[in-house]
């Protein structure tokens, strides 16, 4: 594999990363919210991976790099809680809170972090030593 493919193979390693890092924070600032409906209520949201096989078939390249397939919402049940007083109460008396797991989105964030830190070792590693390659040229 060239030092081009590790590039690309950090490239989509950090951006995959990156749509980790914003899904969950967009779960972490949705953590609190509160509805009156379940189909209204924020539910959390997972990215989906998937190693995707550069060009395989035609040969030599046989790099592997990461594509988001999708973003799909937590089917863990929503927590009820009967508070008649409060303003967004339904009709029973019932609030719904999101599903979102803080900690487990604390350890995704730590997660998602190191792997993008990772990669961009990765990637600062291949420049390296490219320009290693071209020092040897010159003398």
């Amino acid at each position: 594999m060239s030092l081009l493919k590790v590039l690309d193979v950090a490239g989509s390693g950090m951006s995959a990363q990156s749509v980790r890092l914003n899904t969950t924070a967009s779960n972490l600032a949705n953590a609190n919210s509160v509805s009156s409906n379940i189909d209204e209520t924020y539910k959390a949201r997972h990215p989906v991976f998937a190693a995707e096989l550069n060009r395989a078939m035609g040969g030599l390249d046989s790099s592997v790099g990461v594509k988001v397939q999708g973003i799909v919402e937590s089917t863990a049940e929503l927590n009820q809680e009967y508070s008649p007083n409060h303003p967004k109460a339904d009709e029973n008396g019932f609030i719904y809170h999101s599903n979102v797991n803080v900690m487990e989105e604390m350890a995704n964030m730590i997660s998602a972090s190191r792997s993008y830190q990772t990669n961009v070792q990765i990637a600062d590693a291949a420049k390296q030593m490219l320009s290693s390659t071209l020092q040897l040229g010159k003398g």
